[in-house]
């Protein structure tokens, strides 16, 4: 377990909030791999802190689902299976497809503005192949939906099951066909927001997951 670095531990967040990142982050970009252990003693050398936050980060990434708790062998990265994988694109199509209702309903002129600036550099990121920036733009995009919905419990929510399949995003946006498909998607989503019809809003949000959920179906092998 060596892909780790010492924190800087002048950052202004709280220390057990800057090792709960640090581990969220190292798993969700496959520095720490699924099915990995991960111990106490190591980690907190590795990061230079004690052992209490990187046992209350344990925790709290187990109640995100990125960590699994064996009985009497200890923590290790969860390993989604592609079943995990259909079921939690299956409650996020529904719940983004309500977040995009409510957007469309609680909406201001600001909002607007930032939601086409994103969707336009998504889509510029996607022409120029720049997978990094499309999954940043891709994020940017869906959060502010999220955030336009105002509802906090429906936002925790869905950030939730994102990071649960971020590894599977990766693949997803870098097919090319794939993305240039999320293009249009996301634009049909602005526009039904953007005119304030929530019911189509309702409905491409949650088409737009449905494809998702297709696309790996159709190019996964279930092992």
């Amino acid at each position: 377990m060596d892909s780790l670095t010492k924190l800087n531990l002048d950052n202004y967040k709280p220390l057990r909030d800057v090792v709960f990142e640090n581990l969220r982050t190292a798993i969700l970009e496959g520095n720490l791999k699924a099915g990995q252990r991960l111990m106490e003693v190591q980690l907190a050398e590795q990061l230079g802190v004690s052992r209490t936050p990187i046992r209350e980060a344990i925790r709290k990434l187990e109640l995100e689902g990125l960590v699994v708790m064996l009985p009497r062998k200890g923590a290790y990265v969860a390993n989604m299976s592609f079943k995990d994988l259909i079921d939690v694109l299956e409650i996020r199509a529904s719940l983004e497809g309500l977040a995009a209702s409510l957007a469309s309903e609680r909406l201001r002129d600001e909002d607007i503005v930032e939601l086409e600036r994103v969707a336009k550099e998504f889509e510029k990121s996607v022409r120029e192949t720049d997978i990094d920036n499309v999954l940043k733009k891709d994020v940017e995009f869906h959060e502010k939906i999220f955030l336009m919905a105002n509802n906090k419990k429906l936002y925790h929510l869905i950030t939730s099951l994102w990071e649960q399949v971020h590894r599977f995003r990766v693949t997803y946006v870098s097919n090319y066909e794939a993305s240039l498909s999320l293009v249009d998607e996301h634009n049909r989503i602005l526009e039904a927001i953007k005119a304030g019809n929530s019911e189509l809003a309702q409905k491409y949000a949650t088409e737009h997951i449905e494809l998702a959920e297709q696309f790996f179906m159709e190019n996964t092998v279930n092992s």
